[in-house]
């Protein structure tokens, strides 16, 4: 890996466009490297997850309003949505599978100087790889440069300190897997990453207060800008240039301002893309600093006994845990026992109560609105706070693999005056953890999640073939989707019509 320095640059400056940010990463798109095998082997496993945590949203109301939309314009030869059969326009469709694949908070997660979720990546390049008759090979290429990039932005520049959604780094990440999937040159992923960043930018506000359900829409937004960026920049229409340095640009005045550097690191030329080994999913549909602390709570609980002894509850945890989820936030909605599905999940407070209480964990269950309103668990919640811990800060933000720590010390303090502690600084299923994730895993939570959604022989089949991904000829690629019975639509609330 090679780091690059990024600044902002006075227009009078010389700039020259090959050391822009966006030049250097349309090159690493441009490389015609070839895939190493744990990568290809990763890239299928997420593959499966997204289509787990699809098949659990089918048919929540955000996804089948997503889906209505993409079913508004089908399209030949377009992609194929999730749960349905045709083909619609690709742009479209990696809005609907998008929504449907980040709606339940249930997929992959890679957390380093920002957030992200980078199967988020999935939808678009997929979409546009079956519209264009890729195949699996061209496919698996595409994914493993959008999760590298997108790993190495967020290595490197932070985006929520200055109150900037982290699908900033994904519309980039987007267009340039985009751009490797379809070989393009240079010049035309540059073009791309730039429009797909100018037009993705946005604040960190649907993530705040009471979070909506466009905290699902934001990335799947994100991607279908990044497949509208690429067809423009086919068509020869460019981008703001320098995007990032210019005197103008996201550095100057969305990011740390003029006199601030960032030190990307990107692969040098021949160099695998290698950032999808470095992410890691969700056994729990929560936001992902909770998952370690859920495993923790799970374990307390045993420890605890009668919950009802709790006098108080610390968590000592990372800035951004304590900042992002926790009372360091100071959003009251994460103490509202009617607050959003969405803003339950990001509240620390409310997941680890819970956890304590439930000593399990459901994506539909553990967020139902009785289960936020009962009062035994409302006063337990509101005994539980957080607090940040430099050595968790700092663990957080380590580079080294081994040290790096998403999790928390949980100080418990019963009303004898007696103070029972634990920590956890991974969660169970990461791969330092207690049960890392592998293929069996992958497949066990898809079959979980589709259960009661999509048939068995239709899980059967999509597993086959989405196990041969590496291997699908360009016929083959519109079947890594699925689809449900009727029936199972028919759950879907009843929804009001829109423009299209």
């Amino acid at each position: 890996m090679k780091n690059h320095l990024v600044r902002t640059h006075r227009s009078a400056e010389d700039f020259p466009r090959e050391e822009h940010l966006a030049w250097r990463i349309a090159e690493v798109a441009a490389d015609p490297v070839a895939v190493a095998a744990e990568t290809e082997e990763m890239i299928v496993n997420r593959i499966i997850d997204n289509a787990s945590v699809a098949a659990a949203s089918i048919t929540r109301r955000p996804v089948a309003n997503a889906r209505a939309q993409a079913q508004a314009h089908p399209y030949g030869p377009g992609a194929a949505v999730f749960g349905v059969p045709g083909r619609f326009s690709p742009e479209w469709a990696a809005l609907a599978n998008g929504v449907a694949v980040r709606e339940l908070d249930f997929h992959d997660t890679f957390l380093a100087a920002e957030y992200s979720h980078p199967g988020d990546n999935i939808p678009s390049i997929l979409a546009v790889a079956q519209h264009t008759g890729r195949d699996g090979r061209d496919l698996i290429r595409g994914l493993a440069a959008g999760y590298e990039i997108q790993v190495d932005l967020v290595r490197a520049i932070c985006l929520h300190e200055h109150k900037i959604d982290h699908v900033a780094h994904l519309g980039p990440s987007a267009a340039a897997g985009i751009g490797t999937l379809l070989g393009l040159d240079t010049e035309t992923i540059y073009q791309a990453i730039g429009q797909a960043l100018h037009t993705t930018t946005a604040t960190r506000q649907s993530r705040k207060g009471e979070i909506s359900s466009w905290k699902a829409y934001a990335p799947a937004f994100a991607g279908k800008m990044a497949v509208e960026a690429v067809d423009r920049a086919l068509r020869g229409e460019g981008a703001p240039s320098p995007i990032w340095e210019g005197e103008d640009g996201v550095i100057a005045w969305l990011l740390g301002g003029p006199k601030v550097e960032y030190s990307v690191p990107l692969p040098g030329p021949g160099e695998a893309k290698r950032g999808i080994l470095d992410t890691y999913t969700k056994e729990h549909s929560a936001e992902y600093q909770s998952q370690a602390p859920i495993d923790l709570a799970f374990r307390l609980r045993e420890r605890i006994g009668d919950l009802d002894q709790i006098a108080t509850v610390v968590l000592h945890t990372s800035h951004h845990t304590h900042y992002v989820i926790g009372t360091g936030s100071n959003d009251p909605q994460k103490f509202d026992p009617k607050a959003s599905r969405e803003t339950l999940d990001h509240s620390i407070m409310y997941i680890f109560a819970v956890a304590l209480q439930d000593g399990t964990w459901h994506h539909e269950r553990s967020y139902a609105p009785e289960r936020a309103q009962r009062p035994d668990t409302i006063e337990l919640w509101n005994k539980i706070s957080t607090a940040e811990d430099p050595e968790w800060t700092r663990r957080y933000h380590s580079t080294d693999p081994n040290e790096k720590a998403f999790g928390a010390r949980a100080e418990v303090t019963l009303k004898s005056g007696e103070v029972i502690v634990d920590e956890l600084a991974v969660a169970d299923a990461h791969p330092l953890g207690a049960r890392p994730f592998a293929r069996e895993q992958y497949i066990a939570k898809f079959r979980t999640l589709a259960d009661g959604v999509i048939e068995p022989a239709e899980q059967d089949r999509f597993l086959e073939v989405a196990q041969r991904t590496p291997e699908l000829s360009a016929e083959e690629l519109g079947q890594l989707n699925f689809t449900v019975s009727d029936e199972v639509l028919a759950r879907t609330p009843q929804l009001p019509k829109g423009l299209f």
